[in-house]
């Protein structure tokens, strides 16, 4: 890959970021920028694209648990929204069809029906990297919206079946044994050890994953999920998942620029991109009622259906289809890339403050919940928590069993990943499932009995969000919260944390021990 790919690259992503926006606008900015200069794509950089989506796809599959797709709300919230859009958003195409609009004029009613059903899809690049950078994939909404993911691939697959003729081979039935194949797994995970060969045994295991649904005629992608998936529950995958993060990432910015090299727009095709992403509110509105209708609260039917609305490069694939078989225009290939760019877009910024956008219209939302509740939403709350831990990672878990040690019962943790909480809870912690970023959750916790609150959450921002909740939850205790880097120790201050911690040079034991202190300090 040339340097001036790298260079712009990181001009624009530095640039963005500066703005406090996520760095992938940056990346698709810079796609676009060295188009517009004649550079073009190169297999160099096709390759690291489709190694980040590979690789990305694959470490989700770590975190996920087959029977979270498993869920109604899963199953039948991706099948009634595909049903509900296609229908809706094919006869809104054939209504600009018939009057002759732009380019909708030389469709046909089978062009705007699969069209429809390609913005159907959610860009799973996109949202599982903002669920991954602000640690929400085993949220509540993170589990739901990389259930309908999961679907939305599944749907592509069937898809591309029926319009390629691409049936799946016959061999494909003994991709079943991969289910029996996971001691073996678990025997070249524990042999990898914890250095260099760890990654690469993650490289692997991805891409071989990848290859072997390749070769049967299933797409290679949902291979390397369902490999990850497979593997998800050994006690490697985190550190797996941890090692692979920074290629994975990396790899990654060659799939945002790629998009830009599609092509350069006109002022029609950006006015039709544009057409199109006014359609996104209608796809957030789709998926917020049918989630709600599903007795989803609405706190997690918001965010699922905020992270959700935009569209999928799978829609790329879909008009390069059409367009190869002459039934669309080519410049319609420009109008999705541009509208795909855009969606991510809005998705980047939208989410962004989802959290405080949600408490501040949670009263009309409230409206629309089901008054019956899921069991999952159903949460405990602990009797006598002098100290509450949030977050029981290895930061969290160090700091439980040092102030267990001096106070016993009165020391409870917290995480939003039931997976993790009854591990925790089958070696006698006293440990609930809850997300402290949802505004529900605080209103409804008597948090009168709570001296200490402590924040063991590896993201600035959820410190920061928690922080604020409490706060408006009217919380007059102590909170303290660890920090990765130094930059972070003021930002934290401000959002109103008493105490920050560095990460790297306080440990677990040091941060509970401070956290005693300031206990004995407060009985004073």
């Amino acid at each position: 890959m040339d340097f001036i790919f790298i260079l712009i690259a990181f001009v624009c992503g530095l640039s963005i970021k500066l703005t406090g926006l996520p760095p992938l606008i940056g990346f698709l900015l810079a796609g676009f920028v060295l188009n517009y200069l004649g550079y073009e794509s190169n297999s160099t950089l096709d390759t690291l694209a489709s190694l980040g989506i590979t690789l990305m796809l694959f470490t989700i599959g770590l975190k996920l648990n087959i029977r979270d797709l498993l869920k109604r709300e899963v199953l039948l919230g991706s099948s009634l929204h595909l049903a509900i859009w296609v229908v809706l958003i094919t006869c809104c195409f054939y209504f600009l069809m018939i009057l002759g609009v732009g380019y909708f004029a030389s469709m046909t009613l089978q062009t705007c029906a699969i069209i429809a059903f390609a913005l159907s899809f959610s860009s799973t690049v996109c949202i599982v990297k903002i669920l991954d950078e602000s640690g929400e994939v085993k949220t509540r909404h993170g589990k739901v919206t990389i259930g309908i993911l999961v679907m939305q691939d599944i749907f592509a697959v069937l898809f591309l079946v029926v319009a390629m003729g691409k049936v799946p081979s016959v061999w494909s039935l003994a991709l079943l044994l991969l289910f029996f194949a996971k001691p073996i797994w678990s025997i070249v995970l524990e042999k990898a050890g914890h250095g260099e060969l760890l990654p690469l045994t993650g490289f692997f295991i991805a891409i071989g994953g990848y290859q072997l649904f390749e070769l049967v005629g299933i797409k290679g992608d949902l291979g390397a999920l369902i490999i990850g998936m497979l593997i998800a529950g050994h006690s490697k995958s985190s550190e797996l998942s941890k090692a692979l993060m920074s290629f994975k990432d990396l790899f990654l910015i060659g799939f945002f620029l790629s998009i830009g090299f599609t092509a350069l727009p006109d002022l029609n095709i950006m006015l039709t991109a544009l057409a199109l992403c006014f359609l996104l509110p209608i796809k957030f509105g789709l998926f917020f009622s049918i989630f709600t209708r599903l007795r989803l609260r609405a706190r997690t039917s918001y965010l699922s259906s905020l992270v959700l609305g935009n569209y999928s490069e799978f829609g790329l694939i879909v008009v390069a289809l059409l367009v190869n078989m002459n039934l669309l225009d080519k410049n319609w290939l420009v109008i999705l890339a541009i509208a795909v760019s855009i969606s991510f877009l809005f998705t980047s910024l939208m989410y962004k403050n989802s959290h405080n956008q949600y408490t501040k219209v949670k009263s009309g939302l409230k409206r629309f919940e089901h008054p019956n509740r899921l069991k999952e939403d159903v949460y405990s709350h602990p009797l006598n928590a002098r100290v509450l831990i949030i977050g029981m990672g290895r930061v969290g878990k160090g700091a439980y069993g040092a102030l267990n040690n001096v106070l016993y019962n009165e020391v409870w943790g917290m995480d939003a990943d039931p997976i993790r909480i009854a591990k925790l809870r089958k070696s006698g912690m006293q440990v609930m499932v809850g997300d402290g970023e949802d505004a529900d959750f605080w209103e409804n916790f008597d948090l009168s009995h709570t001296e200490i609150v402590m924040l063991a959450v590896p993201s600035v921002e959820d410190i920061s969000n928690i922080t604020q909740q409490l706060r408006s939850a009217n919380y007059s205790g102590t909170v303290a919260s660890i920090a990765r880097y130094e930059d972070e120790i003021e930002l934290l201050q401000k959002a109103g944390a008493d105490k920050v911690f560095n990460f790297f040079t306080e440990a677990g034991t040091g941060f509970a021990e401070e956290s005693l202190q300031m206990l004995a300090m407060s009985q004073k």
